[in-house]
């Protein structure tokens, strides 16, 4: 059964990703490492008691769909209730509105958790959330007036609209249509699929937030606006009125988190009488919605990158838990009877350790991206643009590495099972094919790596990224300093990556310069892991800095001797490697 990780997340966010020194210059108020502890300590009991008991019904009984609507599985909604009535949902919200106000690296702290015990129990309030912040700050007052309150406390969920059938990544081919009602209102027609909780009953409303092109929009991705949708119209007192022509029409059957309803959702269609048209209010300007909605996109990127964490968290520990009871073989180092537990074979321990070694880093970088868009909301000036520039650059890393990192550590999990493993009731499987689609939505990580190659290296005229690049190295020239035998080899190994990890950015900035984009792409998903290593080692080390007395030095060792050796190889594929895919590639296509 999961249990939080509590003092390893409160260790990473106080004395890696940067909350400690926060709290004490008071960035964020009056909020002290007090009541950070109490909040994390009722997050994981929350987690472990209420949530993960329910994580299999989910998993075996998923959503149900029945005469376009969905019934969540047995015990759900009451676990919503009592999830909200907690104000878990509200914990980042507007305080105007209802919400916490609290800092956005608690609130990924508290998502890990929620994702470890079930990730599609998590990944529902993660939309809801990204909805709040989208609508404050872009939507009008009167939306504001009629939604936020419901959304920020839970009692209302929302939605992301925008794939379709044909126009999946490509936004530019959206098809779904909005038609000005003369009223001041819209009416929405079209298909959206892969819908992440479209229709489910945890809630009276449901408000879709969805990208539809205007009659006169311009062609591509600048004439797409976005529309607010609710599956209830509001009356002017807040309750609920007549129903929207908005109706779901399938649900898909799902590798992994069979309890997240993926719906298709159908606009405009006459659904059960309705006037053809589902209403639909516009937030901020027309043919500027994908703006708006990017605001929704990039949390939810970090959010999602929160669940590959998760899911490696929750691997890990049900693995560690198999290789201490199982028992097979001898081992020098067991002074037992019989067969020693598997734990103690060091090819075991070898997988073991890479699980936590790779969460660990990934967390790191995680957290360290959420304290980048605190301390950007926080400052002014300058700092809110370099702390900006670094949420920027930090966020396709928090995506891709850690949902890569939960696919594979989750892989690592079914095989420390062994042949158990490949058998459901053991559960390690449920979590690789939960982690599987992680990688995939909210941008593919191919896309993410896109993002940073052409968007984020060049940042502050391409010298943001280096100067990040600096701030590593100063982690590795401090564990020089420390002389901490325990951490072995560590500083030589971290310095070797990061010369590596410099250099490497310089070659992919001067292709881009150079006008050789296709160089550039081809080597951008082998860099993302790259830094993304060299990142995860450097907080590492800082958090073995932070622990002299403890076991951190020893995992930050085994990271830098055993796993970012691969910054090397990667170094090659990204400068050496593209002539190579790109000639290769062209036998692929069909011509």
């Amino acid at each position: 059964m999961y249990k939080a990780p509590v003092e390893d997340i409160a260790f990473t966010l106080t004395h890696v990703a940067g909350l400690g020194d926060a709290l004490r210059t008071g960035r964020f108020g009056d909020l002290g490492e007090d009541l950070v502890d109490a909040i994390l300590q009722e997050a994981g009991r929350f987690a472990a008691e209420e949530v993960a008991p329910l994580y299999k019904i989910g998993d075996e009984t998923g959503a149900v769909l029945k005469d376009a609507a969905v019934t969540m599985p047995p015990g759900w909604k009451d676990l919503y209730r009592r999830w909200t009535e907690g104000g878990w949902n509200a914990l980042t919200g507007p305080r105007e509105y209802g919400g916490q106000g609290l800092p956005m690296m608690l609130s990924v702290a508290v998502l890990e958790m929620w994702n470890s015990a079930s990730m599609a129990f998590g990944l529902g309030p993660t939309l809801t959330m990204g909805a709040v912040e989208a609508l404050d700050k872009h939507a009008s007052e009167d939306l504001k007036r009629t939604y936020l309150e419901k959304l920020v406390s839970g009692e209302w969920m929302g939605t992301m609209n925008l794939t379709e059938p044909q126009a999946g990544s490509d936004l530019a081919a959206l098809r779904t249509r909005a038609e000005r009602a003369g009223d001041g209102t819209y009416r929405i027609f079209g298909q959206k699929i892969f819908i992440t909780y479209g229709e489910h009953d945890l809630t009276g409303n449901i408000v879709h937030l969805v990208l539809a092109r205007l009659p006169d929009a311009p062609a591509g991705t600048r004439g797409i606006s976005l529309f607010l949708v609710p599956k209830f119209l509001v009356a002017e007192d807040g309750s609920l009125g007549r129903r929207n022509d908005v109706f779901c029409s399938g649900i898909e059957h799902k590798l992994g988190i069979h309890a997240s309803p993926t719906c298709t959702m159908i606009y405009g269609d006459g659904f059960e009488g309705a006037e053809p048209g589902a209403v639909g209010w516009l937030v901020g300007e027309e043919n500027r919605g994908l703006a708006c909605m990017f605001t929704m996109m990039n949390n939810a990127r970090l959010a999602v990158g929160m669940q590959g964490v998760a899911v490696a968290q929750a691997a890990f520990q049900k693995a560690l838990a198999h290789a201490n009871e199982r028992r097979q073989g001898k081992s020098a180092d067991y002074d037992g009877a019989g067969m020693a537990p598997i734990a103690y074979h060091p090819d075991v321990q070898r997988n073991l350790l890479t699980m936590t070694a790779l969460t660990q880093a990934a967390r790191s970088i995680a957290y360290s991206c959420a304290h980048a868009i605190d301390m950007a909301r926080v400052c002014e000036g300058e700092e809110a643009r370099h702390w900006q520039d670094r949420a920027n650059l930090l966020t396709p890393l928090a995506k891709a590495f850690s949902t890569d990192v939960g696919v594979d550590v989750a892989s690592l999990g079914v095989q420390v099972h062994g042949g158990m493993g490949f058998i459901e009731e053991t559960g390690a499987a449920a979590f690789y094919r939960d982690a599987r689609i992680a990688p995939i939505y909210e941008g593919t990580n191919g896309i993410q790596a896109i993002d940073l190659v052409t968007r984020k290296l060049p940042l502050g005229e391409g010298e943001h990224v280096h100067g990040y690049i600096d701030e590593l190295v100063a982690v590795a020239a401090a564990a020089r300093a420390s002389n901490m035998g325990d951490l072995g080899d560590t500083a030589d190994l971290l310095e070797r990556a990061l010369d590596d990890l410099s250099e490497t950015t310089r070659f992919l900035q001067d292709s881009l310069a150079e006008g050789d984009t296709a160089t550039a792409l081809a080597g951008a998903t082998p860099y993302l892991r790259m830094i993304s290593l060299c990142a995860g080692g450097a907080y590492l080390a800082r958090g073995a800095l932070a622990d002299p007395s403890g076991n951190r030095a020893a995992l930050c060792r085994f990271f830098a001797e055993n796993l970012l050796g691969e910054a090397a190889a990667l170094k090659e594929r990204v400068i050496g490697g593209a002539g190579s895919l790109l000639a290769a590639g062209r036998m692929l296509i069909d011509r």
